[in-house]
Formats: C-alpha cells, sequence, structure tokens
C-alpha cells in the first residue's frame, strides 16, 4: 500500500484538527474538571446544596490511570485531520473508529459514514468508489480488506495502533516459520479479526482454561473432532490439531489482560518443553512481547482502589464506583468486573445519558452483559465516589457522568467552572518506528 501513493498512517498533528477535536471533546481534556482532577491528586470535592458543611458533600477519586490511551487517541486525531485534508471527498471508516459512541456519532455528525455489516453477511464495499477515502480504526482491518481497498484505488488513511500492528508482525513471523499461532483475545472482536487474517494456521484461546485445553492435546493427545468442536469458530479453516500444534507462538489482542497473556505463555512455554525437551523449545516455540500496557494499567488503577477498601485510610475509601466507556469495549467491561465481583457497587455506563436526574435512576450494564436498572443508586449523606474508564473513553464523557451526578445530588448544581488555561492532560507517547513494529 505505501507504494501506491494513495496511504498514509501518521497523524499530521494539526492545529485545526486539536481545536475541533477539543470542542467535540473527543480528547484529552485541557480545562474541564477531569483536567482539574488531574492536576490536584485525581481528586475532587463537590460541595452540597448548603456549601462545604452540608452532609450531602460528594468526594470523587479518580483512578491512577483511566480513559484514552495514546493509540485510541491518535486514532480519533487522524479521522479528523482526513476530514479536514480531504475537504468534499467521501469519507468512509471500515468499522467504529474506537469503541465509544459518541465520538463515532460525531465523526456520523461530520459526514463520516460506516461500512456496514449487512446481515452478517460481511461488510459492503460496494458503497465505496473509485477516489474515496477510507479509514482503518485503532484496532485495523483484515489483509483481505485492505488488499480490496488497494484495488478499488482510494486514498487510505491507517489508524491502525501501532500496538496492533506489532502483534500482527509477529503472527506472520509465526506463519512464515510454520509456526500455528496461539492468540489470547475474543475471537469475534475486530481486532482479532484482523490478526487472524495474518496467520495461516491459529487458534484463538479466550483465557487460560482454553489454553490448558490446548496445552493437554498438546501433551496427552486427544479427540481432534472434539478439539475442532470447542473451537469452532476460533480456528484456521483444515486445522489439525494433531499436526499444527506441533510448532506453535503466542500472540495476544491487545484489550486482555496482560497478565493473563503473560500467563498464558508461560503456561505454553512450559508445555512445549514438556513435550519437546529444553535443547529444542526453540524450534516449537516462539513469542515476541507484543503487550500494550494501557489495558493493564487501567485495571491495576481498580484493583489499586479496591485494595485501600481494606485498609485503615478512610480518604482512599470509596463507597461506589462509576464506570464509563462503550458497551461493546472489551477493556471497559473487565474494568466493570473487578469491582463487581467483590460486590463493591459499580455502575458501568456507556453516555451521561443513561443517568436519569430527575427520576434518580441509573440505566447500567453487568459486566456479563445484563443490563440492570437501579432506583436511588446515589445515597443521601458523605459519599465517596471512585471513577475510571476504558481505554476508548475521552475525558469529556466522564465529566458529563459526573455532571449529572452532582446534578442529582444537588439541584441547584450549575455546573465545573473551566479552568483559567490549558492544564496538562493526556498519556506521553511516542510513534514506534520501524525497528519496535
Amino acid at each position: 500500500m505505501n507504494k501506491t501513493g494513495r496511504y498514509t498512517r501518521q497523524p499530521s498533528n494539526d492545529e485545526t484538527s486539536q481545536a475541533a477535536m477539543d470542542r467535540d471533546g473527543v480528547g484529552y481534556s485541557l480545562r474541564g474538571l477531569v483536567a482539574q482532577m488531574r492536576s490536584s491528586g485525581n481528586r475532587w470535592v463537590q460541595p452540597g446544596p448548603a456549601g462545604d458543611t452540608d452532609p450531602n458533600v460528594t468526594t470523587v477519586r479518580l483512578a491512577e490511570s483511566y480513559g484514552f490511551c495514546w493509540g485510541v487517541e491518535r486514532a480519533v486525531r487522524m479521522a479528523y485531520e482526513a476530514r479536514l485534508a480531504y475537504p468534499g471527498r467521501k469519507i468512509w471508516i471500515t468499522n467504529e473508529i474506537i469503541h465509544n459512541p459518541t465520538v463515532n456519532n460525531r465523526l456520523i455528525d461530520m459526514g463520516v459514514g460506516f461500512i456496514d455489516d449487512v446481515a452478517g453477511k460481511g461488510k459492503d464495499f460496494t458503497v465505496v468508489g473509485e477516489g474515496d477515502v477510507v479509514v482503518l480504526p485503532a484496532f485495523g482491518a483484515s489483509v483481505e480488506e485492505m488488499l480490496l481497498l488497494t484495488d478499488k484505488q482510494v486514498q487510505i488513511v491507517d489508524t491502525t495502533c501501532p500496538w496492533v500492528a506489532k502483534v500482527w508482525n509477529a503472527v506472520d513471523n509465526q506463519t512464515r516459520k510454520d509456526h500455528t499461532s496461539i492468540i489470547h483475545g475474543k475471537w469475534a472482536h475486530e481486532e482479532t479479526v484482523a490478526t487472524t487474517s495474518f496467520a495461516s494456521k491459529y487458534v484463538v484461546v479466550k483465557d487460560l482454561a482454553e489454553a490448558q485445553y490446548v496445552c493437554d492435546f498438546i501433551l496427552n493427545g486427544g479427540d481432534a473432532e472434539a478439539f475442532r468442536a470447542k473451537f469452532v469458530n476460533a480456528l484456521s479453516e483444515g486445522f489439525d490439531p494433531e499436526a499444527d500444534l506441533v510448532r506453535i507462538g503466542l500472540a495476544n489482542q491487545t484489550t486482555m489482560l496482560k497478565g493473563e497473556t503473560q500467563a498464558i505463555g508461560k503456561l505454553l512455554e512450559r508445555t512445549m518443553m514438556e513435550r519437546y525437551g529444553p535443547a529444542d523449545l526453540k524450534d516449537h516455540y516462539m513469542v515476541v512481547d507484543t503487550i500494550c500496557d494501557a489495558t493493564q494499567e487501567r485495571q491495576d488503577a481498580v484493583y489499586d482502589m479496591m485494595a485501600d477498601l481494606e485498609g485503615t485510610d478512610e480518604s482512599k475509601k470509596v463507597d461506589l464506583v462509576l464506570v464509563v466507556g462503550g458497551f461493546n469495549s472489551s477493556n471497559t467491561s473487565h474494568l466493570q468486573e473487578i469491582p463487581e465481583v467483590r460486590n463493591v457497587p459499580s455502575f458501568w455506563i456507556d453516555t451521561a445519558d443513561r443517568i436519569d436526574v430527575a427520576g434518580g435512576k441509573i440505566e447500567h450494564r453487568m459486566f456479563k452483559g445484563d443490563m440492570v436498572t437501579t432506583e436511588n443508586w446515589l445515597p443521601a449523606g458523605p459519599l465517596r465516589i471512585g471513577v475510571t474508564s476504558g481505554a476508548s473513553t475521552p475525558d469529556r464523557a466522564i465529566e458529563d457522568a459526573l455532571d449529572a451526578v452532582f446534578r442529582t445530588r444537588d439541584p441547584s448544581f450549575t455546573g465545573i467552572k473551566l479552568a483559567e488555561e490549558d492544564l496538562a492532560g493526556g498519556e506521553e507517547y511516542h510513534e514506534l518506528d520501524a525497528s519496535e513494529v
């Protein structure tokens, strides 16, 4: 694609696009509540109707790591820059740019079209014409899609996160060396679909238990048909577990738990060492570190919040947790899971619209997918709220959610005053160069 002259993969960091992102609230907060919390120890104390002495004071603790990761912010920035760089041309995105409804709806408002999956039969690329602009989302596109778009002679803006591209390179290298890729991920997730397109042979395992099943087959053999039935949607075509598990390599979906990917890697290494011996391990198992820390850092921050519930420092404790992020976001579901399994009151919302201020209710999602409506979810009296958000969630989404919380607790609340000047915001990052990818 590089040779066509119709391909770009780097943001231009255009100031006009940055201003538009700030206006639309689809980037890092620079002057709003989140920016102000960042500059004051990730905390905020909101008085009740009668001021600081009111019993309905609300203390907010923002997780140490939360919200937009740099790869997601980069993808949104490039989508905005594409709209500015190609005025008058039709722009398409091959999937959601990121898993956040606010950001995706804003792009629709800007005249960007989304290539839809028609009746579960695959995406309809017939809507794309020569000369159109096609944006590849943060979690990438499959090899087949990229080849099709190249043939259509469109301008491609590739926002694929460099960490995702690094996973692809690892899988491609495994394929070249005739190793089957064991991919830690969810087989239907867009990123994993793209990753599997770079592999000739693969198995997608969603957790340590499924990885153990694969390892048991490697060590003890078994029923090949039962193996194929268990991974019916998560195998390459014509997969033969007896022949295709002799040489393996590990890869991962970047939004999976870092710790679990590492545990699976150690399990696979021990298994191949036991099966073929330490001297021949390198001929049967290969692994490249493709783990993105962003997902794990956000989860670790919530684990820290949960650990503080058992401590003696009352200033670190929370009464409930508010999780903000798209309902189809894998990494956000893990953030909800952490307090939920510990029976800590926790509420996962995708937008502030889920909060019924007048009715004192909230519609929220459980980590396994059930939608629940809870009444009187904000108890009277002093309240300590822990807040976190998924890696595809802009800061404005947190600010809007907290605005609804404050209005529920205090009908006279009129909003948080913006800081007089821009405050530091967002994650520091660098573009991965060719040697890293």
